[in-house]
């Protein structure tokens, strides 16, 4: 038969057969509840007898001890151990890994872009000048700009003679006016201008990475000039 604690609903597994016709008090081996079972009607202890092997391997605890000394099972089973957690499938992490890679290489892509067409990049948007001038990186939002820019002094039948040369270049990737007033600026050690003249360059139009030489020549130079200047004006003086 089977008996139930009325405190914690505990099973036990008995023999009925075995059990007095006055009944018993028993007391639960896990909480310590005691409670007077009256003993089964024969049928329906035949019935529990028969249901017992089932139950019994469930709980396999013995019969109730004379004098309600507690019944105390003969083995336990412990409950099965949870499954240790799954790995992340190892594909998702490796699609985030390439997303991440891919990333940084764009980045990266782009940067060189930024840098290597910089005077493009300039010359279509004039306010990135700052920005690359900020790095410490020379850009001409022209586009146009000079080059090799050198002057010396000769002496040209007996008169002293300012001769300045050097080159105007097309550093964009496109076909760009050439401005066609270029200024000459002479001035002294504290860079105060002193004297400037102007002359036109001989092209004026220039295909992606041409250049055009030039030279320049003033007669009578004054003799305070320390420094000098070449850029394009826009309007003529």
């Amino acid at each position: 038969m089977i008996l139930t604690c009325p405190s914690c609903s505990t099973r036990y597994s008995v023999d009925g057969e075995k059990f007095p016709a006055a009944g018993r008090t028993v007391r639960c081996a896990k909480c310590g509840h005691s409670w007077r079972q009256p003993a089964p009607e024969p049928e329906a202890a035949a019935d529990m007898t028969a249901s017992a092997p089932g139950i019994s391997a469930e709980l396999a605890v013995p019969a109730v001890t004379p004098g309600g000394e507690p019944m105390r099972p003969t083995r336990a089973f412990a409950p099965s151990a949870a499954p240790p957690p799954e790995a992340p499938p190892l594909l998702p992490r490796l699609a985030v890994l390439a997303g991440w890679i891919g990333l940084i290489a764009a980045v990266l892509l782009i940067a060189l872009a930024a840098v290597r067409y910089r005077q493009d990049i300039a010359v279509i948007w004039p306010q990135s000048a700052g920005v690359y001038s900020s790095l410490g990186l020379k850009v001409n939002a022209g586009g146009i700009d000079f080059e090799g820019v050198r002057y010396k002094r000769e002496s040209e039948d007996g008169q002293v003679v300012l001769a300045v040369s050097g080159r105007i270049v097309n550093g964009s990737g496109r076909e760009l006016p050439v401005p066609q007033t270029v200024r000459v600026t002479l001035s002294d050690s504290d860079n105060r201008e002193i004297y400037h003249w102007t002359f036109k360059p001989a092209a004026s139009v220039l295909k992606p990475g041409a250049m055009v030489p030039f030279l320049t020549r003033l007669a009578s130079p004054p003799a305070a000039a320390r420094h000098l200047e070449v850029r394009f004006a826009r309007d003529t003086p």
